[in-house]
C-alpha cells in the first residue's frame, strides 16, 4: 500500500517490513539463538547456573550475533552496491559476508577469552591450532550464515524462487 505525503512523494507502509536488514536481523537472531543453547555446554561455568540466566546470557550473546550478522551483511552489502545482492548471489558479496562476519567472531573470541576475560571454554571445547579459538564459534559463523541467507532469500522472494 502506497499513500501520497504532502509533498507528492509517494511512501510505502511497509518498507520497513521489506528491509533486507529485518529478515537478516531475525533469522539471525532465530538460528544463533539456538546455536548459542546448544554450544554452552562448550563453555566453562555453567554446570549449576539457573536456566533462567541461561536464557539471559544466550540472549545476549545472540543480540552480539545479529550486530556482527548485519554488519557482515552491510559489508557484502558494500561490495555488492546492492542491499539485495543475496537475491541473485554474487561470489564476492557472498565471501565479504562469510569473510567479515568470521573475522569480527575471531577477533571478539580472541579478547572474551584474552584480556577482556568474558568466558572460558570448557575443556570440551575443540579448539583451532595456533589461534586457540574455539571450532564451534568458528563453525558457527560458517553454517549459521548460509542458512540465514537461505531463509531471507525466500522470504524476500515470498517463497516463489526457482531451485
Amino acid at each position: 500500500m502506497s499513500h501520497h505525503s504532502g509533498g507528492g512523494t509517494v511512501i510505502n507502509k511497509h518498507a520497513a517490513l521489506n528491509a533486507p536488514e529485518l529478515h537478516i536481523a531475525i533469522f539471525a537472531f532465530l538460528l544463533h539463538f539456538v546455536w548459542e543453547l546448544m554450544q554452552l555446554p562448550l563453555f566453562a561455568g555453567f554446570d549449576d547456573v539457573h536456566y533462567f540466566t541461561v536464557i539471559l546470557h544466550c540472549t545476549k550473546a545472540t543480540g552480539g550475533d545479529v550486530l556482527i550478522s548485519l554488519a557482515a551483511f552491510w559489508s557484502a552489502s558494500v561490495v555488492a552496491r546492492s542491499r539485495f545482492w543475496f537475491v541473485a548471489v554474487q561470489p564476492p558479496a557472498l565471501i565479504i559476508f562469510l569473510a567479515s562476519g568470521l573475522l569480527i567472531t575471531i577477533v571478539f573470541e580472541l579478547l572474551a577469552t584474552g584480556p577482556l576475560q568474558r568466558w572460558e571454554y570448557a575443556k570440551a571445547m575443540p579448539l583451532l591450532p595456533f589461534i586457540e579459538v574455539g571450532l564451534s564459534a568458528v563453525a558457527q559463523w560458517i553454517v549459521l550464515p548460509l542458512v540465514q541467507l537461505w531463509f531471507v532469500r525466500r522470504q524476500v522472494l515470498g517463497g516463489w524462487q526457482r531451485s
